[in-house]
């Protein structure tokens, strides 16, 4: 495989990638968005954030997360939205993983608002994955921008 082939496969799975990533977020956001008042709830379980924060990240989150989603399916402002998709999946994680470390039985709110995801373990392996992808796609995104190349 001469290298001109491996650039064009290359491109073709970071641009899978992106939509796929995008696609989660958008598909974890819209359900907080219809029903904002389930989501304070779980927001409210995860026990991280002060009483006073609550309602202001159930308002701004899934706003926040079908955003970041749009950006990368559109490939608008790819590398701040690479960085910011980074961090939430590395919040989640944080907070995932401290609320199985202490042992609290929550349901999750990641895809939904209804309390049928418990945190465990699977949940914070899936996000790692999909960290992983993210992960890889800000790899591409920077070196990309560093080399000159069009972007994604």
């Amino acid at each position: 495989m001469n290298k001109l082939n491996w650039i064009k496969i290359n491109r073709k799975t970071a641009f899978l990638v992106r939509l796929v990533l995008g696609a989660i977020l958008i598909a974890a956001g819209i359900p907080k968005i219809l029903d904002t008042v389930s989501f304070a709830g779980m927001v409210y379980n995860y026990q991280i954030l002060p009483d006073q924060l609550i309602n202001l990240t159930a308002l701004f989150l899934p706003w926040l997360e079908v955003l970041v989603g749009v950006l990368m399916i559109t490939g608008v402002w790819l590398p701040g939205a690479v960085i910011l998709y980074n961090g939430l999946m590395l919040a989640f994680i944080a907070a995932l993983s401290f609320n199985i470390y202490r042992g609290v039985d929550i349901s999750c709110g990641c895809f939904s608002t209804s309390p049928g995801e418990s945190i465990d373990m699977g949940t914070v392996l899936r996000d790692v994955v999909i960290l992983a992808g993210s992960l890889y796609f800000a790899a591409v995104v920077f070196i990309k921008k560093i080399s000159g190349e069009r972007p994604l």
